[in-house]
């Protein structure tokens, strides 16, 4: 009972401090509790402070035999790792046994992007959509999340006040609650005032609503990462385009046409607000010397 509650004190950590999505945070209870459910087969489950070298190698090896992907086993050891960190950090532990285990990574497989027709075709899908209203909305998620990089969740947090339309720049609340402002081009900033002005005003007074998140639902209430992902499945299937679409492929579009327009590693870290250079690297694996001088050189796609 004292691990369960440890490991629940952990999870809002990660939900509240660190502001992590929901659905990274159930992955990290899931490793977490799958790790405990072995120790509980394999001699009894310990408290966390006595986990020894001994159980982690029998733990890997358990892993192993069950032909997890060196990817999965990888990211397994990293919640542990982490999870061993905020003990430390509480005085619950005095050692981390996760910290020097070091698993050898096969060639990381560039995520799956869209090309310039293929998200033509999304956004023309998006404006021929039944409802016109809702259709500015779906078309400015799209602009904004392809004309950004942003996360899905930083998008559904978007507010009015963090948007910069004079300067072009928004206010991103990311990961571990740091801030970090990126440009936008002017497709996103025609998509956003069109449906500021055409959409979002017309369904906040309908249903009497009253805040500042940027993106709304039918009923006015502030749009939620899976219906942001609901949102765009549905375009995708009109579409025609035979593939599913995940709101980080918008993501992973931004980043490759940055670098290969010429964008150094460096600048998409910090647009993309990845925390480790390595993180962006998966994207490309030669770095450009070239060093990227704004955000309107390297991003073509503008007016």
């Amino acid at each position: 009972m004292e691990n369960e509650k440890l490991i629940n004190l952990f999870i809002r950590y990660i939900l509240n401090e660190r502001q992590y999505s929901v659905k990274t945070a159930q992955a990290y209870q899931e490793d977490l509790k799958q790790f405990c459910s072995f120790l509980k087969e394999n001699g009894g489950l310990k408290s966390f402070s006595e986990i020894d070298n001994l159980d982690i190698e029998v733990y890997l090896t358990n892993l192993n035999q069950l032909d997890d992907s060196k990817s999965t086993i990888a990211r397994k050891i990293s919640s542990l790792r982490s999870f061993y960190n905020f003990l430390i950090n509480n005085r619950i532990v005095e050692n981390n046994p996760f910290t020097y285990i070091n698993l050898k990574k096969g060639n990381s497989p560039l995520p799956r992007f869209f090309f310039e027709k293929e998200i033509d075709k999304l956004i023309k899908t998006a404006e021929t959509g039944n409802n016109p209203i809702l259709a500015y909305r779906n078309v400015a998620i799209l602009e904004v999340l392809y004309g950004t990089g942003i996360r899905v969740q930083e998008c559904a947090n978007l507010t009015l006040e963090k948007i910069d339309f004079e300067n072009n720049m928004i206010l991103v609340l990311g990961k571990g609650n740091k801030e970090r402002y990126i440009p936008f081009g002017n497709y996103a900033k025609k998509a956003m005032s069109i449906y500021i002005n055409k959409s979002r005003k017309v369904i906040m007074n309908k249903y009497q609503q009253d805040h500042n998140y940027l993106f709304v639902d039918f009923h006015g209430k502030q749009l939620t990462e899976r219906g942001i992902e609901y949102i765009l499945n549905q375009i995708m299937k009109r579409s025609g385009i035979n593939s599913s679409i995940h709101p980080h492929m918008l993501r992973h579009t931004f980043a490759t046409q940055m670098l290969n327009n010429g964008a150094d590693l460096r600048t998409v870290q910090e647009l993309l607000g990845h925390e480790n250079l390595s993180t962006t690297q998966i994207y490309t694996h030669v770095t450009k010397e070239k060093l990227l001088k704004n955000y309107q050189q390297f991003f073509k796609r503008k007016e």
